[in-house]
């Protein structure tokens, strides 16, 4: 198939977490991270992130991750890796800010400013957020042909 004919990824809506109880899974990750609940369904509850979401589904079947990960942009990771501990999670050693939620669900926690990343003005105004790039993020969407 030709490259010009197959669909261009374009980004992630959602992510899919298998968790033991949905009100444990709620609780925990409510004491980590401020986020509002998009919606509930039998067994599941769904996280918003903007225009993406976490979905936080009922009935864990895998082991824990280890090298599978997801990673979370956050606007500040700061108080990340005291809040997690607080909350409960195994924080994994190595160079960048990972832990293991109760139900061995491997999380990568970075910070806005410094990805290329990004989120329109329209979904920042949506969530409340006035974020910007450092000079490394802005240098590397600039290197792509992305004006920040």
């Amino acid at each position: 198939m030709e490259e010009k004919t197959k669909p261009h990824l374009v980004g992630v809506n959602h992510i899919a977490l298998e968790v033991g109880n949905i009100e444990e899974a709620l609780a925990f990750y409510a004491r980590i991270f401020t986020f509002e609940l998009r919606g509930r369904g039998r067994g599941a509850a769904f996280i918003d992130m903007g225009d993406q979401f976490i979905a936080l589904t009922e009935g864990r079947s895998q082991s824990a991750d280890d090298d599978r990960h997801f990673g979370l942009v956050v606007d500040d990771r700061s108080r990340v890796r005291e809040l997690a501990t607080a909350a409960g999670a195994k924080i994994l050693e190595g160079n960048t800010l990972d832990f293991l939620d109760p139900w061995g669900n491997r999380i990568q926690v970075v910070e806005y400013r410094d990805l290329q990343f990004t989120k329109t003005p329209a979904v920042l105004k949506f969530m409340g957020l006035d974020l910007d790039k450092s000079e490394e993020a802005k240098a590397e969407l600039r290197k792509k042909g992305i004006e920040p």
